[in-house]
């Protein structure tokens, strides 16, 4: 009896040493990975800050434990090649994988379809970018095939594009595109809109996702909101960058230890002010604070309670983008000569007026429509005539001079900390040595109470 007593104690402890192995290679099976591209040497003009942003944010990523594939200057093969070799290491990781994509360069927009341009990309007339590019909704598809955790695909890539004069001129800017499931797209200006080129050494949207993905304890959703916050101030209006996000799993890229300072403003009070209505705030904090939700229900509220305010003629400007945006995201959904009819009949010189014409085109049917056709139901509203002004031309930018824009007020505490004061100015980084190599920052330490989760499984070049 004692002898089969002790057998089954046995038996109980290996259960629970197997159980408490598999947790244990459970908890340590997040593998995190990343692509970082930085193009900035193109035939028609260099990019200044390109080549460092791509350096920083692999730097930074590499700090919160993502092995990462990084690469400068890459024309199409060598950008096609380095992707798919990318892919493979992502299959190999299983599941649960973290993915985190950054593309930093020029990127363009073509019948509701992003692209992403090799060094070498030679762009005559719009017909050449599905030729000459890399398609962003390949990416985007090659990953949510694989049972990643968590696909973060940032495009730093919204520029005005030095392209020759076209007769058929493309839309400025990224086209509005929802996410795949378990995916976050985010954009360093909004859909439809051009960011001004930074001159350095860092871009003002790199250096402020570094900064917030090195804060811990941020959510997604907080890490680039708070970055779209920044952007805003540090550009002084000029640079509104957007995301969107289909991610329910938990993710942090750091976390803050016990020891950690409380943070200036609680998780309650953050929770209070994305909750509380707009017409609460006065003028200043509910400019930033419809800037911080960025929606266009928040716009219009912040119009409704102070339409005479100096911000609210930037706030119409900054709907109006996004109402044409969402427009023509549904018109090449529909893909109909009724669609591209009714997006003519509501932007006749908007930015994807030549986009219709072209599909139009296709479809062998008349540019001007028949007497009486269906006109399809948007979700949003036909734009308000103060609003044509904006999308009335093929490139919108907020720092147009043309548009006399008031600079935006200061962010309250309340809403966004102020930088740690080591990385308000970064020291530019040491020219690379070999062709390809991104550069390497001068690395600002993290504070000790700031780690990758311990979960991980930390990367072989892991800078920490």
């Amino acid at each position: 009896m004692q002898t089969l007593q002790k057998f089954l104690g046995l038996v109980v402890i290996l259960i629970f040493f197997a159980v408490s192995a598999a947790s244990g290679a459970l908890a340590q099976g997040e593998k995190r990975l990343a692509f970082v591209i930085g193009n900035g040497s193109y035939k028609t003009g260099e990019l200044a800050t390109v080549a460092n942003d791509a350096g920083l944010i692999a730097q930074t990523l590499q700090a919160a434990g993502f092995d990462v594939v990084g690469a400068r200057d890459v024309d199409q093969d060598s950008l096609r090649g380095a992707f798919r070799d990318f892919m493979g290491k992502v299959s190999a990781a299983g599941p649960d994988a973290v993915v985190f994509v950054y593309l930093a360069g020029h990127g363009v927009q073509f019948e509701g379809e992003n692209y992403f341009l090799p060094v070498d990309a030679q762009i005559a007339n719009p017909a050449d970018v599905p030729l000459q590019a890399m398609r962003i909704s390949d990416v985007t598809k090659s990953l949510s095939g694989l049972p990643t955790k968590v696909n973060i695909v940032v495009l730093d890539a919204a520029r005005p594009n030095a392209f020759p004069k076209m007769s058929q001129p493309l839309a400025g800017g990224l086209a509005l595109v929802d996410p795949d499931p378990n995916m976050l797209i985010a954009f360093n200006a909004a859909p439809g809109t051009v960011a001004p080129e930074g001159k350095g050494p860092y871009g003002a949207y790199a250096q402020a996702l570094a900064e917030m993905i090195r804060e811990g304890g941020l959510s997604l959703d907080e890490v680039f909101d708070r970055t779209r916050l920044r952007v805003n101030e540090v550009t002084q209006g000029a640079e509104v960058p957007w995301n969107a996000s289909k991610i329910t799993a938990p993710f942090v890229f750091f976390e803050r230890s016990a020891e950690a300072p409380a943070p200036k403003v609680s998780e309650a009070e953050s929770r209070s002010n994305r909750t509380r209505a707009i017409r609460d705030f006065n003028a200043r904090d509910a400019y930033v604070a419809a800037l911080d939700r960025d929606t266009m229900r928040g716009y219009e509220d912040f119009l409704v309670a102070y339409p005479h305010d100096p911000m609210a003629k930037r706030v119409r400007a900054i709907i109006a983008a996004r109402r044409e945006a969402i427009t023509w995201r549904e018109t090449w959904q529909e893909d109909t000569p009724e669609a591209y009819w009714s997006y003519l009949r509501r932007y006749p010189h908007g930015p994807h007026a030549w986009d219709c014409r072209r599909r139009l085109e296709h479809f062998d049917a008349e540019l001007e429509p028949p007497a009486s056709f269906t006109v399809i139901v948007y979700d949003v509203a036909p734009p308000p005539e103060e609003e044509i002004i904006y999308v009335d031309r093929p490139v919108l930018y907020f720092d147009d001079p043309d548009f006399d824009f008031e600079p935006p007020p200061p962010i309250a505490v309340i809403f966004l900390p102020p930088p740690p004061p080591d990385f308000v100015v970064l020291v530019a980084p040491p020219p690379p040595v070999d062709v390809f190599i991104l550069p390497t920052p001068v690395f600002v330490p993290i504070p000790v109470f700031i780690n990758p989760p311990r979960h991980i499984v930390p990367p072989p070049n892991d800078i920490i």
